[in-house]
């Protein structure tokens, strides 16, 4: 979900326990079914899906951006770092336990893209013959906010940086195309001799 708009980010209150991003959230037992209004005396069946009633809103805010940090630092390969953003519902046993660089991704890589600081993972395939590198991560520092539970101040400097990244381009050191997200995000790929 994205707000469309030129205006600031969207912020709660995170002067409440309930909105403050950096808190873990708990696994809420939400009854499946949006109910349509009442016409008459009997109401509708309810529709397949859930509707967030505005009781839950600071918890579903809490879960989507824990979620899109766990989002981030997966895509750098931090496992533990991603642990941290996930309920037991949504996997997070699965960034727990011991990780093998032969069967996951592995935050253990480095580079330095249109001269920002990243760590991630890197794989290294074969297409169609030619091997290539492909590397994700996050701005360094950024990702330093979110491996230490920090979103809050993740969310502050994101927002403060967002507009001075390159989005897309060549990087002659790299030798290869760069794509630079928003969010601190970057995917770098390049042809191996």
């Amino acid at each position: 979900m994205q707000a469309r708009g030129t205006g600031g980010r969207l912020n709660g209150s995170p002067d409440t326990p309930d909105n403050h991003l950096d808190q873990p959230v708990d696994d809420e037992n939400i009854y499946p079914g949006i109910q349509r209004p009442h016409e008459g005396d009997a109401p509708p069946a309810p529709e397949p899906g859930f509707h967030v009633q505005p009781e839950h809103y600071p918890w579903f805010r809490r879960v989507l951006a824990r979620t899109a940090a766990a989002g981030l630092t997966a895509f750098a390969g931090g496992g533990a770092a991603t642990a941290q953003y996930l309920t037991k519902r949504q996997g997070q046993r699965h960034f727990t336990g011991l990780i093998h660089a032969a069967t996951d991704s592995v935050q253990d890589a480095y580079a330095q893209l249109h001269g920002i600081d990243f760590v991630g993972t890197d794989h290294v395939f074969r297409l169609n013959r030619t091997r290539v590198e492909a590397f994700s991560g996050v701005a360094k520092d950024l990702f330093h906010h979110l491996e230490n539970g920090q979103f809050e101040r993740y969310r502050t400097e994101v927002h403060a940086q967002r507009r001075t990244w390159p989005l897309l381009g060549w990087d002659s050191k790299w030798d290869g195309p760069v794509s630079v997200h928003q969010d601190g995000s970057v995917l770098a790929m390049r042809v191996l001799t």
